[in-house]
């Protein structure tokens, strides 16, 4: 490998670590330096925008520790077999980085991966050590994720852990026959034991916090994982249900999608072009019924087509609607919080606010308008103290009526 400079590693390996999505730090424990002690804060405004449940934007330092890997997964621009320029950093040149971008207020924290070099101990070795060093030579107090290795051993997780934020585990495909044709050298089963071999040390942790005060943090903001959508021939249906499993078994904090991209020198059995990006957006609504709005997984899977897809044209949660219509029209006044939850338009802040002002008046609909974005999306759906709708149950015009219309952009416009 040729010898580069900081700045070229910087371009190869920031540029590299674009193909990973899951870099949100929501979630962790509070940390700041505002007492003269140590570096950095998981607070507050900070080269990855990453945003925090309560809007706030966190500023990550995202690259990898080297793109080399001895694995040849099909569908990885870092696979042992693409023509790719490589670079590596060491473990001391990640730590003087991420300093020295925190001192100009250019981020909040890191998100490092890496392709595996020598074999999965060594670079999780080295990923520790980044860790390990930012938290103990130079009291870094900001947010760190480290993208964890299956088959290390679970010493070095653990380790992980004691200084991490948070870790993640790519779950990398939906399904396991796509893992087997994509990516032969990982194993699904390999894959879910790392995972819940670190469930059961992030419990375990939680636990002792709540007997001993003492006892040291353990991947505080949990685990996450990550799925290529549109790689293989997983449909949408597939996919939620392989997510509902992860968060079931697993405590995920979160799954990410990352719609597959076509790469150079791509091998024959992948897609010739990307899928398209709304699919991967209404993949991240279903994620959220799922996560917030109490859907099961088979619920949000019966708003897919016959071949198993979300529509594209409408969120998941509006086109569910429309195949059942029988529980429709909810009463706004009435209906508990788990009805109101499955009104298409209606957001769980929404909803909140309804139930705190509906213990005092009978709401009408310019009440529920002042909550939502679209009020044509929810009137069809709910009554209202001064609304009933009509032909809810045979309307079948309503798709029509409440889905978002289809506007030509114009190239020139102000």
């Amino acid at each position: 490998m040729a010898q580069l400079d900081t700045k070229a590693k910087l371009a190869i390996l920031a540029d590299a670590a674009k193909y990973d999505a899951s870099c949100a730090s929501s979630g962790t424990a509070k940390r700041n330096s505002r007492d003269g002690k140590g570096i950095g804060s998981t607070e507050g405004m900070g080269i990855c925008h990453a945003y925090a449940p309560d809007g706030r934007c966190i500023s990550l330092l995202k690259i990898l520790l080297t793109n080399s890997c001895i694995f040849d997964c099909h569908y990885c621009i870092n696979r042992k077999s693409s023509n790719v320029r490589r670079a590596r950093f060491t473990a001391e040149e990640v730590v003087q980085l991420t300093l020295a971008f925190y001192r100009r207020n250019y981020i909040e924290g890191l998100f490092l991966s890496s392709g595996i070099i020598s074999s999965s101990d060594y670079t999780m070795e080295q990923m520790v050590e980044v860790a390990r060093s930012l938290r103990e030579d130079h009291h870094f107090r900001g947010y760190i994720h480290l993208k964890t290795i299956p088959d290390a051993d679970p010493a070095l997780v653990h380790a992980a852990g004691l200084h991490a934020d948070r870790l993640s585990i790519n779950v990398e495909l939906p399904t396991a026959h796509g893992l087997a044709r994509l990516a032969p050298e990982k194993s699904v089963v390999r894959i879910a034991g790392a995972m819940g071999d670190l469930k059961e040390s992030i419990d375990e942790g939680h636990d002792a916090r709540k007997r001993f005060r003492s006892a040291p943090k353990f991947a505080p903001a949990g685990q996450s994982t990550q799925m290529i959508v549109g790689a293989d021939s997983a449909n949408d249906g597939e996919i939620i249900a392989s997510a509902s499993g992860l968060y079931d078994r697993f405590g995920m904090r979160r799954v990410y999608y990352s719609a597959f991209s076509p790469i150079p020198d791509a091998s024959a059995i992948l897609p010739l072009k990307r899928p398209p990006l709304m699919r991967e957006h209404r993949l991240y609504q279903s994620d959220w019924m799922m996560r917030f709005y109490g859907f099961k997984a088979a619920e949000v899977a019966a708003a897919t087509d016959a071949s198993g897809m979300l529509p594209l044209d409408m969120d998941p949660k509006l086109a569910w609607a429309l195949k059942f219509r029988d529980i429709f029209p909810v009463d706004i006044n009435r209906a508990p919080k788990e009805a109101l939850l499955r009104v298409p338009g209606l957001g769980t802040k929404a909803i909140a606010a309804i139930l705190t002002a509906r213990r005092v008046r009978r709401l009408r609909l310019e009440d529920v308008a002042r909550l939502t974005v679209s009020i044509a999306k929810v009137r069809p759906f709910l009554i209202a103290a001064d609304w009933t709708p009509a032909r809810i149950d045979g309307a079948v015009d309503l798709k029509a009526l409440v889905a978002p219309k289809v506007e030509q952009m114009e190239l020139f416009a102000a």
